[in-house]
């Protein structure tokens, strides 16, 4: 459904390791730095991007937004959790769980370093 996802970064060098790690711990490549000092993260599904904001504003979370990622178990999205949290993400959310709903998934929530919500999700 979606091409790519692009999210706003104040401090490129501190989303990108965050990214780095927690994209790692889900099996990607490192994000590739493009001339205008953008980072993708290229893969089969999609691609993910982050940048600082091109108004030269400063970059702001999206109030109601998430991004999620896909892992391909629990446990690959717990150690997202612990890469995303040992490289400069906050928690936000429940913890890392498993919810039931219309359909069991296994949730894990952060915040990067420019306070986007992110999350790794595990469907069951």
């Amino acid at each position: 459904m979606f091409s790519h996802m692009m999210v706003g970064a104040n401090d490129l060098a501190a989303s990108r390791a965050f990214y780095d790690a927690t994209l790692g711990a889900l099996g990607h490549p490192a994000g590739q730095l493009d001339p205008k000092g953008r980072v993708f993260w290229f893969t089969a599904s999609g691609i993910f991007a982050i940048s600082q904001p091109i108004d030269g504003e400063p970059a702001c979370a999206g109030n109601g937004s998430t991004v999620g990622f896909a892992a391909s178990s629990p446990e690959q999205a717990a150690a997202w959790h612990a890469a995303g949290l040992a490289n400069g993400g906050t928690t936000c959310e429940d913890p890392p769980g498993v919810r039931d709903g219309t359909m069991k998934l296994y949730l894990a929530y952060l915040r990067d370093p420019a306070g986007n919500k992110v999350c790794a999700l595990h469907r069951m």
